[in-house]
């Protein structure tokens, strides 16, 4: 097996993807935790959302997992949504402007903000479905919770949709 790159022990990685089944349609994301030689996988399913939410709530639910913020995150997702929004500083901007409100998944970007500010978190970025082991993990794990029977409410995009129709 080709490595894609080494994992230093001292530093905790996330492996995310994001998977709807349509767009919106039901959805799932898939997280992979790794410390050492400890890993913990993550994953849910939603009934009606998008990819792009999913690839962020992957993010946001691993960093809210991980209990040693001290420590240095990597970030290994192959969302350039995710990575561009916040390598390019897009969301810094947003957030900056009285139209935050207007922009595409405000609610999950606000929570990532938070925790995102509360550690020190770097990315890397992969082309999906490219044989990148971890990622096509994750990849398994969001579709398997996008297509399974115990489907999750995503209420900030469910409420949107609400307001707008």
């Amino acid at each position: 097996m080709t490595a894609f790159f080494s994992f230093p022990r001292t530093l905790i990685y996330l492996f995310t993807d994001g998977s709807s089944r349509g767009n919106p349609g039901p959805g799932g994301y898939g997280a992979i935790l790794r410390f050492g030689q400890h890993e913990k996988e993550l994953t849910e399913g939603f009934r009606l959302t998008t990819n792009n939410r999913m690839e962020l709530l992957a993010i946001i639910v691993g960093l809210e997992a991980i209990n040693r913020p001290e420590l240095p995150i990597t970030v290994v997702t192959d969302s350039k949504y995710v990575v561009d929004s916040v390598e390019k500083k897009w969301v810094f901007g947003w957030e900056k402007k009285a139209d935050f409100g207007k922009k595409a998944n405000e609610d999950l970007w606000r929570r990532f903000l938070k925790v995102y500010r509360q550690r020190t978190v770097h990315f890397k970025w992969v082309r999906g479905h490219n044989g990148h082991p971890e990622n096509e993990r994750c990849d398994q794990l969001a579709v398997r919770s996008a297509t399974g029977t115990k489907l999750l409410v995503d209420e900030g995009y469910e409420l949107i949709e609400a307001r707008r129709a």
